[in-house]
């Protein structure tokens, strides 16, 4: 019987590091969750005003550049420290997210948004090489399992607590995000140690290196056109915060799942909740939908690790091809939803559908990567989630703009959401069958 290794424990800078990644994510999804709303809303409800094709162009673009930057400032992270360029990260961050609730122009907005995706670009490979870093063989599972946890934890809090002061005034909600950041500077500056003797002595890569590995992944041109079909998932998977807000807002009747909560508060003796409740209701209420689409991150938080239980008896092709579908399905069946606890459904398959296919997509990228190249490909791997954002952002402008709020046929649009996801497994079977196990054979001889 093989001797278990025993499991390393984790240093105080992992779990430094996992809480300013909670403060980060509750500071980025307490604004991105509520975005749609705040972009659209009429300025004399104190949002801007923009179209839905405005506000798509802004969620594409800005985020696409936010998941291109961290290849260079991971480098530049190597070379400079893990502490200074966290400390810049926050220092941009900060007030940009302070400035996003000033600005009232396109560009304007548009131009302080990009300040919060560079910032954004250079905290978040510092994080996770942080954590590869002090983590080793016997725990960088459990590691990136509870990291990937405080991911889904500040993506929780952050959009309800966005959603609290949000009625007090939008720009209450950019303030929250910028303490959040700013909180951060407490744990990097007296509590953060930097995770190797490396960083910061110049002899991380060079930005020339930096471009000379780019030219070497996009000479792959199998793995160029995976990323390409794999940007669908991440397309469609992004409208739980790019479209279904709006949708929310327009289209669905929360109402039930008011009278729901009433019900049962009213069982349980909480009579004078249970009544404001139902006056609420008379009133005309809605739910927030940034409550709404927060059973992703919550269902993340409770069902992840069995998920990733169950589905690890599964081939990695096996499961991102049946992640994606669920996800797919879960989409266009919005398409028929107009009430509340069926879309609360629908968003949980949707998350059943994340955890199956995101957690494998990596592990794929893995299994693609040529063995003396994996850390590299895999740095590059967020280059899917890039184009994700670019063409999630502008079809939800384009798509809403046309058919929800022009026509007021909203199902077209999410069916042909869902008819693109299942574009996207079609595509991810064929790319396995008949250029994936081809060259593997090639390169077996």
């Amino acid at each position: 019987m093989a001797k278990q290794t025993k499991r390393t424990p984790f240093s105080t800078t992992f779990w430094i590091t996992n809480s300013m990644e909670i403060f980060e994510r509750m500071a980025w999804y307490g604004f991105w969750a509520v975005s749609s709303l705040y972009l659209t809303a009429p300025i004399i409800e104190g949002g801007l005003g923009f179209t839905s094709e405005q506000r798509g162009t802004i969620q594409g673009i800005v985020p696409f550049i936010l998941y291109l930057l961290p290849v260079l400032f991971g480098a530049l992270g190597d070379r400079y420290g893990y502490r200074k360029t966290l400390i810049i990260a926050y220092s941009v961050m900060t007030p940009a997210y302070f400035l996003l609730g000033q600005v009232h122009s396109f560009i304007g907005f548009f131009m302080i948004f990009l300040l919060v995706a560079i910032g954004a670009a250079m905290f978040k490979p510092i994080i996770t090489g942080t954590i590869a870093r002090v983590t080793d063989d016997t725990n960088s599972s459990m590691g990136f399992g509870i990291f990937y946890q405080m991911v889904n934890i500040g993506g929780f809090i952050g959009p309800i607590v966005a959603g609290i002061v949000r009625a007090m005034a939008w720009k209450y909600v950019f303030v929250a995000s910028s303490i959040w950041i700013s909180l951060n500077f407490i744990f990097v500056i007296f509590l953060y140690k930097e995770p190797t003797k490396e960083a910061g002595s110049g002899t991380g890569r060079s930005l020339s290196k930096v471009l000379a590995d780019s030219i070497l992944v996009l000479r792959n041109w199998r793995f160029v056109l995976f990323l390409i079909i794999l940007s669908g998932f991440w397309t469609v998977f992004n409208q739980i915060f790019l479209t279904t807000p709006e949708y929310i807002r327009d289209f669905v009747n929360t109402q039930d799942v008011l009278r729901s909560v009433a019900a049962f508060c009213g069982t349980v003796g909480l009579s004078g909740l249970a009544e404001t409740l139902r006056q609420h209701v008379a009133n005309g209420a809605q739910v927030n939908p940034e409550y709404i689409i927060n059973i992703d991150a919550f269902s993340i938080i409770l069902f992840q690790v069995f998920i990733s239980w169950f589905i690890a008896r599964f081939k990695p092709f096996s499961s991102l091809i049946a992640g994606t579908l669920i996800t797919s399905l879960g989409f266009a069946a919005t398409a028929y939803i107009s009430n509340g606890w069926p879309l609360i459904i629908s968003i949980f398959f949707i998350a059943i559908g994340e955890m199956t296919a995101s957690p494998k997509s990596q592990e794929y990228t893995g299994k693609i990567a040529p063995e003396d190249q994996k850390a590299l490909y895999m740095g590059y791997y967020f280059v899917c989630i890039a184009l994700g954002n670019l063409f999630g952002g502008i079809l939800s402008g384009q798509f809403y703009g046309h058919f929800a709020r022009d026509m007021q046929r909203p199902d077209i649009m999410w069916l042909l959401f869902g008819a693109l996801g299942l574009i996207t497994a079609v595509g991810l079977f064929l790319y396995n069958q008949f250029i994936l196990k081809p060259s593997m054979k090639t390169d077996d001889k």
